[in-house]
């Protein structure tokens, strides 16, 4: 920050000098021309009186040039002491405007201004060396944006990394509530309840995982966990019921499966053991996958503002659905124009892919700090359907109001 207040204090110097050089040699003009003119006036007067005494016959030729004199040295007296004062009262609001304006400009900043948003910016933009780390700016930037349902829900996901369940149930509830309970955040919160409670599945969240596999009955979190909560309970055909569906809707190449699978087999062994059987699990249909082909450019009234380093991050987001990118790319200023492709390849989880979504929009964003969620300059498109969408452009040309 130490960069930014030498600008700043250069910056209120330069606008002090341009305000107060021309004020006092304007007032250092104006009172010497008063003073001058009194003096003046007064000398004159004086002269006058002497004379017509002179005419009278009460003084005589010495008497009145010695008045003359007198006269012309207080002129000079009164002239110096005058403009003295003058001098000093007329150097004295200025300079006191001078110190208090610096004050007032400090002070409405600091109510105003956005120095933490610019702490954070530069916080994001070091390299981060853990996942600690990494969850200490994610809890300054919900500090300083409360209501981003990106932040809380990030957040809520390194807490989870860090075994932190309670933190997590209240960053997942936060953002809920901001995204309008969105089924994927739904089940995160569900989730974490589960956890922080000891693995027990309360009633509350119960009603939490069935209201978000009712908004999405393909939410991938929501039914691993009730596929745990039924396998601990000994539901072990409910279990296979759930991890079926999961399965089915996982990515071919996803890691999970491997897991899933082998615990809908140790749940089938359970009912061969009680003597119960459930008939063999259909394969699983592979969804087609969505690629949507976006020409990203920047317009000529944007161009002047930015540089060619500063990241450039295109992603696609639900617009009826959890606030976080499903698709994200990232290029530069100096890249642009150029043409990306997002797909489910490029899915930031699994569970957020194009593909499970009807209807998104496409976002360009400048941030000079690398950081997806703000930044400084934006482009967005209309709503578009996921399947036959065709071609798409994004121009980025507009502030980034967050």
């Amino acid at each position: 920050m130490i960069d930014f207040w030498l600008a700043a204090g250069l910056l209120l110097l330069v606008a002090m000098a341009f305000l107060l050089i021309p004020l006092l040699r304007g007032r250092r003009a104006q009172t010497e021309e008063d003073r001058t003119a009194l003096n003046v006036a007064l000398y004159q007067e004086r002269l006058a009186e002497l004379s017509a005494q002179h005419a009278a016959g009460t003084l005589d030729d010495a008497q009145l040039q010695a008045g003359r004199t007198e006269a012309g040295r207080e002129l000079l007296a009164d002239t110096e002491g005058d403009g003295e004062r003058r001098s000093r009262l007329g150097r004295a609001v200025p300079l006191l405007a001078a110190l208090l304006l610096p004050l007032l400009g400090l002070g409405l900043y600091l109510y105003w201004g956005a120095s933490d948003k610019l702490e954070l910016a530069r916080e994001f933009a070091q390299p981060l060396h853990s996942m600690d780390e990494m969850t200490a700016r994610l809890e300054k930037a919900v500090k300083v944006q409360p209501d981003s349902a990106e932040g809380w829900y990030f957040l809520g996901r390194a807490y989870m990394t860090q075994e932190r369940f309670a933190d997590a149930a209240a960053a997942f509830e936060r953002a809920a509530s901001l995204s309008g309970r969105q089924p994927e955040v739904l089940g995160q919160w569900a989730q974490a309840l589960y956890f922080s409670g000891g693995k027990k599945m309360t009633a509350a969240t119960k009603a939490m995982a069935d209201e978000a596999l009712q908004r999405n009955p393909q939410e991938v979190t929501t039914l691993g966990l009730l596929g745990i909560a039924s396998f601990e309970d000994n539901h072990y055909a409910d279990a296979v019921g759930y991890w079926e569906r999961l399965v089915a809707v996982l990515p071919a190449d996803d890691p999970s499966r491997a897991a899933i699978q082998s615990g809908i087999e140790r749940a089938r062994q359970r009912l061969a053991e009680r003597g119960e059987s459930l008939p063999a699990s259909p394969p699983a249909v592979a969804t087609q996958g969505v690629s949507l082909k976006v020409k990203v450019s920047i317009s000529d009234a944007v161009k002047g503002q930015v540089q060619p380093g500063d990241s450039v991050f295109v992603f696609a987001r639900a617009v009826s659905g959890p606030p976080m990118p499903l698709a994200v790319k990232r290029l530069t200023v100096a890249d642009l124009p150029s043409e990306v492709t997002l797909s489910d390849a490029d899915a930031m989880m699994p569970q957020l892919k194009l593909s499970n979504f009807p209807q998104v929009q496409l976002v360009a964003r400048v941030s000079r700090a690398g950081n997806a969620i703000n930044g400084e300059w934006i482009g967005r498109s209309q709503a578009l359907s996921t399947s036959g969408a065709g071609d798409q452009a994004v121009t980025i040309d507009s502030p980034d109001q967050h």
